[in-house]
């Protein structure tokens, strides 16, 4: 493992603007289940297809009754060592963006500075109204769910309130992809942490930033179908690599 960190740390410091991409193994050593891995959400439940949460008031009320369920785990879990390293780069200016496929806000609880994170994915601890994207917070519309068994219609147009996530269908947010496209062009290094890559399009901005000639590194616990393109790839927990990392720039 210091073998791994001391050729991470090498790679970082010759780099002038890395950019950190980060997936579901990112939080999963703060205790929120991964998605595909075996005994993971999408193993246990069906994903809501965004046309249906559009047309089907039953499909609506699941979706709000499954993230009802997680409100514990959310205001619970915590950012662990590899956000605190991730938000430590980012801090000392050795990476100039964040872009996460996660949609927990540990990023932000860690201490990455809005401006230099890039949701992709969204976040799930706000609503957005669908129609107008006015802002609502969480709690509001979980207590309302909870009373009547529905979401409220939003307060300012009664268009269809859901969370600020990107369920499977909906389109990508044109602005965080945009985001995501000028710190890729602008970066000499990808570090790749916690993603399986295989969830598009963001998967394609770790490919798109080696095209362009910046070294990639990937850091996840299992091997990722653009192992074979990168600089550097560890096989290993992100926290108790990531560690010696910082200790050695």
């Amino acid at each position: 493992m210091k073998e791994d960190a001391a050729r991470l740390a090498a790679l970082i410091k010759v780099s002038r603007r890395a950019v950190i991409f980060t997936g579901a193994g990112m939080s999963t050593e703060s205790g929120i289940p991964d998605f595909r891995s075996p005994g993971g959400i999408w193993t246990r439940m069906q994903p809501i297809e965004f046309k249906d949460y559009l047309s089907d008031p039953e499909a609506r009320r699941l979706s709000w009754q499954r993230r009802l369920e997680m409100e514990e785990t959310w205001n619970t879990v915590k950012p662990n060592d590899g956000h605190r390293a991730v938000a430590a780069l980012v801090a000392r200016g050795e990476a100039s963006h964040v872009i996460t496929q996660n949609i927990d806000g540990l990023h932000q609880q860690s201490g990455v500075p809005e401006e230099k994170l890039i949701e992709l994915h969204g976040n799930t601890r706000y609503a957005k109204c669908l129609d107008c994207e006015t802002r609502l917070e969480i709690a509001g519309i979980l207590a309302h769910f909870t009373a009547h068994g529905d979401a409220p219609a939003c307060e300012q147009c009664g268009g269809l309130v859901k969370t600020a996530t990107i369920s499977f269908g909906q389109p990508m947010p044109e602005a965080e992809m945009a985001r995501a496209e000028a710190a890729v062009k602008a970066c000499d290094l990808m570090l790749v942490l916690g993603s399986s890559l295989v969830v598009y399009p963001a998967a394609g901005f770790p490919l798109q930033a080696k095209r362009q000639g910046a070294r990639l590194a990937i850091l996840n616990r299992e091997e990722t179908p653009l192992d074979r393109f990168a600089d550097l790839v560890i096989n290993a927990e992100i926290g108790p690599t990531m560690g010696p990392v910082i200790d050695a720039l």
